[in-house]
């Protein structure tokens, strides 16, 4: 699941009005920036002290995009991270990469909010920041990222995206999900420490899209949910393009039985 909708009333200013988030659009800026470098941005880190983007150069990086107010996807998708940065670790050794996760919902996620947002999800490593992210610049950060939001009078809409940057900077390519095969962690890491380029992925097929864009936010329960309409949608368009090729074979099969011998 990628596009993430989570609570937070009261520390969103949006109208009802506002439109929501456009998910293909989202996911086709995401795709856009892949061979890109955003620019050197600075951030504050969980002790206060100034981060540069550029202090990452030298190994690939992985960088997500959370709000401290989300109670839901952002948690889950943090601690799953966590699990599949672990395994990467084990396979390709514990400072082969780094990891930054940037708050952008400002001026509510300080550095103390991501200090206590990496505390309950039990991230502790040495190579995983968590920073705040300039309030001034997180228009323009998250656009060179690729990161699409928009805020809801329940919290925000986004992709739910890992951005792989390698060792130069440059973003290599984007990784989906509320959850993933861990293969997609780990193959585009082992591709960047050997030096070569990640190969771009397609992400045209509709298994892809059901995979990112069929969980919602559920107001009424709180919850997220699968959207059944998804799936429904995909069914029918399956249905009717099976009933035509059946109509065009049948009709195949008549018109070579109606052949004189």
């Amino acid at each position: 699941m990628s596009v993430g909708f989570a609570a937070m009333p009261l520390q969103v200013r949006a109208s009802a009005d506002q439109p929501p988030l456009d998910q293909k659009e989202a996911l086709r800026v995401s795709q856009e920036v892949i061979g890109t470098t955003p620019a050197d941005q600075t951030f504050t880190d969980r002790q206060g002290r100034p981060l540069r983007l550029a202090q990452f150069r030298g190994k690939p990086l992985l960088v997500s995009f959370v709000y401290t107010g989300c109670f839901q996807v952002c948690p889950v998708t943090t601690k799953f991270l966590a699990d599949a940065v672990a395994a990467a670790q084990k396979a390709l050794g514990p400072d082969s990469f780094n990891v930054l996760t940037i708050g952008f919902n400002q001026p509510f996620d300080s550095p103390e909010a991501m200090r206590e947002f990496a505390l309950r999800q039990g991230v502790a490593r040495p190579n995983w920041e968590f920073a705040s992210a300039d309030p001034r610049g997180v228009a323009n950060l998250t656009r060179e990222f690729g990161f699409v939001y928009a805020a809801t009078p329940g919290g925000f809409d986004h992709l739910t995206q890992v951005s792989l940057l390698d060792a130069k900077g440059q973003i290599a390519t984007q990784i989906y999900g509320e959850t993933f095969e861990l293969q997609m962690l780990v193959e585009p890491l082992k591709t960047l420490l050997a030096g070569e380029t990640v190969p771009v992925r397609d992400l045209s097929g509709w298994i892809e899209q059901i995979r990112i864009l069929c969980t919602v936010y559920d107001p009424a329960s709180g919850r997220y949910r699968l959207n059944y309409a998804v799936f429904i949608e995909i069914f029918v368009g399956l249905t009717v393009v099976g009933a035509v090729l059946y109509y065009l074979l049948n009709e195949r099969r008549r018109r070579r039985r109606a052949k004189p011998a």
